[in-house]
């Protein structure tokens, strides 16, 4: 049978659809390889929601182009860009859209039966992300967590984003088919799970008529042998008070938000299209309603208009606010967005010296958060060994793959996926140091 190997850029969200289309191939017999040397077909999906996830993506085509293997690039490049990139790079066999994958099956068949240099292209006109159910995702990164999508799409039009144009509009899961994938997770020996959309805190509205993330929670916390449940890509204005009070009350919900605040400003936030209120009432409220949660947010420096006042105004917020974990992103100006033409572009030299002084600030915030875990005992999640034997762990105020680890030793055996208490000992900027007790 035929070789397909798959290469995964962007975000989590990209990773369950590379995860389906693997899912879908491998039901229809096709062998699954992580090396692309030894594929027929090699499937790389992509990410265009900033220009430099644009140019790694392109770089990896390119690369695999040159290897002359038969190239099918699906995903967001695609959906953004068809005729430029068909351009571009000719060599390419077959195009799939960024809701398009489903018809992987298909076009994979199309391209090994091709004759000459035959094109084949499936990119919606107008994208509408239903998520396949009763697919077996083929996961490529298992390990003690694992992401679910509970939903695609997005009905916001923040003023620096293409995700709506390149995904369609906001389209939810059943509850029942979220249980159900994370009952199936459990089985394989997940742990956590991470649960994650454009915006997790719209998920039901179109289809319950409501926010219905506490509800889901409050059903996820009832499965046997789940040990955490996380919340990613929280959306400001939909923290309400039942999905606050879902978050402090469910044992396996970590006491962990991940909501992108984006800017303080409220004249920014108006230019950027997103709810422009007072955030320190809601990140005052989040502490006093959830004992000890950790607030992870984003934020973007430079966007069209950011004035000096306008950045120092954010730069105080943060300072006040202590994040205890934070992403600062340079703006980048991308096509097709409202914020594209407007005026004050602001220099790239300025941008730099904005998110380098804003991230020298957190450095320090998250260092003097971290040393006051020392001497305390934590629950975490054991991930992985490194060579010398230390135990690779995370804490339930660390997401997969973008906050700290904890390095742990151990004097009795531990696998992945096991939940210990850690003593911490020490501490730096990001990770922890301490011994399993």
């Amino acid at each position: 049978m035929k070789k397909i190997a798959l290469i995964n850029h962007g975000c989590a969200k990209n990773l369950v659809d590379s995860e389906l289309m693997l899912g879908l191939l491998a039901e229809k017999g096709y062998e699954i390889t992580l090396d692309e040397n030894d594929a027929d077909v090699i499937i790389i999906n992509t990410c265009s929601f900033i220009h430099d996830a644009e140019k790694e993506s392109v770089q990896s085509i390119l690369q695999m182009v040159e290897t002359g293997k038969k190239v099918i690039v699906t995903g967001c490049l695609p959906q953004k860009h068809k005729d430029e990139l068909k351009k571009a790079i000719p060599e390419v066999c077959a195009m799939v859209g960024a809701t398009d994958f489903k018809e992987i099956v298909p076009i994979v068949e199309q391209v090994l039966n091709q004759q000459n240099d035959e094109y084949i292209a499936k990119i919606s006109e107008k994208p509408e992300y239903i998520y396949p159910e009763n697919v077996n995702r083929q996961q490529i990164t298992m390990g003690s967590s694992s992401y679910i999508k509970i939903a695609d799409g997005c009905n916001y039009h923040c003023g620096y984003c293409i995700i709506p144009q390149l995904r369609g509009a906001y389209h939810s899961r059943t509850i029942e088919n979220i249980v159900e994938e994370a009952k199936e997770l459990v089985q394989k020996g997940v742990t956590e799970i991470d649960l994650i959309a454009q915006d997790t805190t719209s998920y039901g509205i179109d289809i319950y008529g409501k926010p219905s993330l506490a509800k889901l929670l409050e059903e996820l916390n009832k499965i046997e042998g789940l040990g955490w449940i996380r919340i990613m890509y929280a959306y400001p204005s939909q923290m309400n008070d039942e999905l606050i009070n879902a978050i402090a009350k469910l044992d396996k919900v970590v006491k962990y938000i991940d909501i992108p605040l984006q800017h303080y400003s409220k004249k920014i936030l108006e230019a950027m299209r997103r709810p422009a209120f007072d955030y320190k009432d809601l990140i005052n409220k989040l502490r006093k309603k959830i004992p000890h949660v950790a607030i992870r947010t984003a934020f973007i420096v430079g966007y069209p208009g950011e004035t000096e006042k306008d950045f120092n105004e954010l730069y105080d917020f943060v300072k006040f606010a202590r994040f205890d974990r934070m992403g600062v992103f340079e703006y980048s100006r991308e096509k097709n967005t409202a914020s594209y033409s407007m005026q004050n572009q602001v220099p790239k030299k300025i941008k730099h010296q904005r998110y380098k002084k804003l991230m020298e600030l957190q450095q320090q915030i998250s260092y003097e958060i971290n040393q006051g875990y020392i001497g305390k005992t934590i629950p975490c999640i054991v991930e992985s060994f490194t060579d010398d034997g230390v135990i690779i762990m995370r804490s339930e105020h660390d997401a997969p793959e973008i906050d700290g680890l904890v390095y742990a030793k151990s004097e009795k055996p531990v696998v992945p996926g096991d939940i210990e208490n850690v003593l911490i000992e020490n501490a730096d900027e990001y990770d922890l140091f301490g011994k399993v007790i």
